[in-house]
């Protein structure tokens, strides 16, 4: 990088918005899960509950101390790039914080650590969630039961069963609330022969779409309330 030119400052800041974030947002993740892990008390389910409900009160302090700039990334802005992803270009009054100025000129701006650390802590927020709900799962023993000799195939796209999966974990509409998104999920994938794959990265994807968050559950309710007026004009 030291020897790098960027042709102009979009690539700059396309670079240092982008694509610098998504390496070091998994470094602080797996970091952090590290720390977590060997900072965790020795004691009862309730001890730990209570600990990973605090790590969860650190996230949303450091999103209610970044406010600002969370709106700015998350609507998609651009007005202030020149700013916050060029380098050299940092302005103080602009949620600044002061290890900036011990990081390396050359390799960073006023905010592109900020950016991978909050795309970090969508992925830690998923990962302490999921952490809690397994300690409050009383039982985690699946009842077992014949399928049906004919085999079900999910036919909506990957994407729309994770939104339905998240959607029905979300109301505790299974086991009352009690079981883990896996099980969940790794039942749906057995009914409906299919594999999800990552549907943690897919939740975040989910989690941060400009035009709709809930695309699928959307379409379910319009798909059922057409069909209920249909059957009442027969």
């Amino acid at each position: 990088m030291s020897k790098h030119k960027f042709r102009t400052q979009s690539e700059e800041i396309k670079f240092f918005k982008h694509t610098k974030p998504q390496f070091v947002s998994k470094l602080i993740f797996h970091i952090s899960v590290y720390n977590i892990h060997s900072k965790m008390p020795k004691g009862g389910e309730k001890i730990v509950r209570k600990y990973l409900n605090h790590e969860l009160q650190n996230l949303r302090r450091y999103f209610d101390n970044n406010l600002d700039f969370y709106k700015y990334y998350r609507t998609g802005s651009n007005y202030l790039d020149h700013k916050y992803f060029v380098r050299g270009k940092y302005d103080i009054r602009l949620t600044l914080d002061t290890f900036y100025f011990e990081t390396d000129p050359l390799f960073s701006t006023s905010h592109d650590y900020k950016v991978a650390k909050i795309i970090a802590n969508d992925l830690l927020q998923v990962y302490l969630e999921d952490a809690i709900s397994s300690l409050e799962r009383k039982d985690t023993n699946m009842v077992t039961q014949d399928f049906p000799k004919v085999k079900l195939y999910w036919t909506e796209s990957k994407t729309a069963l994770i939104e339905l999966i998240y959607a029905l974990h979300s109301e505790g509409a299974i086991d009352n609330g009690k079981a883990d998104i896996k099980v969940i999920a790794d039942m749906f994938e057995h009914l409906f022969n299919v594999e999800l794959g990552d549907y943690y990265r897919t939740f975040l994807e989910i989690k941060v779409r400009k035009n709709g968050r809930t695309k699928f559950i959307d379409s379910l309710k319009q798909a059922l309330i057409k069909r209920m007026d249909e059957a009442d004009d027969k």
